[in-house]
């Protein structure tokens, strides 16, 4: 218990809200470089996924590409890519990994969104004179939504868990801590660190499951909690004492 109470003392202590290397300052690197990789991951992914969701061509080369990019370890990849880009690009070279990183959940959110609509209401949009414009925009995208914020949130917190490893070729982030006091020995800043990163992906887990449970359109939500709506409608008011 005395290494949580050191590692609680430090993250509390005056010293660590104040300087370059503040927790503030490590905190909107590590946000900075998680939003930045995710949005970028998303702008490739994303439109990719949806395209072979509607069109169902292409998912075994997905499928292969997803498992490949997952297959790669993240901190060699770095470490290759600065190499490559040399010292000048260290941001991009981190970005780029972190990128890759995000992009097979963010694909594989896309598609099987898509790909998990029942044919027959495609088939009934089709039937009411839809164009494949608005099948795909009025009805895919609307019910595949919950999936695609499925894979935001565990491309979220892929990146937030590795965007530490950023330390080790000083980009700071909530990592420094970590990476700076594992060679010193001092275990109430490696736990402190350890600490915040875990308080932070389990805060946007929590936030980004809320968000895919209002993804799912009202109209396919389970019949329970439709039910629950209608008897509160339907209840009686209480009668005028």
């Amino acid at each position: 218990m005395n290494v949580f109470t050191d590692a609680f003392a430090w993250l509390f202590s005056p010293e660590r809200w104040e300087g370059p290397y503040s927790l503030p300052i490590l905190f909107g690197q590590h946000m900075y470089y998680t939003l930045i990789s995710v949005l970028i991951a998303a702008v490739i992914a994303v439109p990719l996924g949806w395209l072979i969701g509607h069109t169902g061509k292409g998912r075994e080369i997905a499928v292969a590409v997803s498992g490949a990019a997952r297959a790669i370890p993240s901190f060699g990849l770095m470490v290759l890519l600065v190499l490559l880009l040399g010292v000048l690009r260290v941001p991009e070279a981190a970005i780029i990994t972190f990128v890759l990183l995000a992009i097979p959940s963010l694909l594989a959110g896309a598609y099987t969104g898509l790909e998990a609509i029942d044919r027959r209401v495609l088939d009934s949009a089709r039937a009411m004179g839809m164009t494949e414009w608005q099948l795909f925009w009025k009805v895919e995208v609307p019910l595949g939504l919950p999936l695609l914020v499925g894979g935001i949130r565990a491309a979220l917190l892929q990146v937030i868990a590795t965007v530490t490893i950023a330390a080790y070729v000083n980009l700071g982030g909530l990592g420094w801590p970590i990476i700076q006091g594992i060679p010193l020995r001092k275990f109430d800043q490696v736990l402190g660190g350890a600490i915040l990163v875990a308080v932070l992906a389990l805060i946007v887990d929590l936030l980004l499951a809320i968000a895919q449970h209002a993804a799912v359109p009202a109209g396919v939500r389970p019949q329970r909690t439709r039910r629950r709506a209608r008897n509160a409608v339907a209840a009686p008011s209480p009668a005028p004492a």
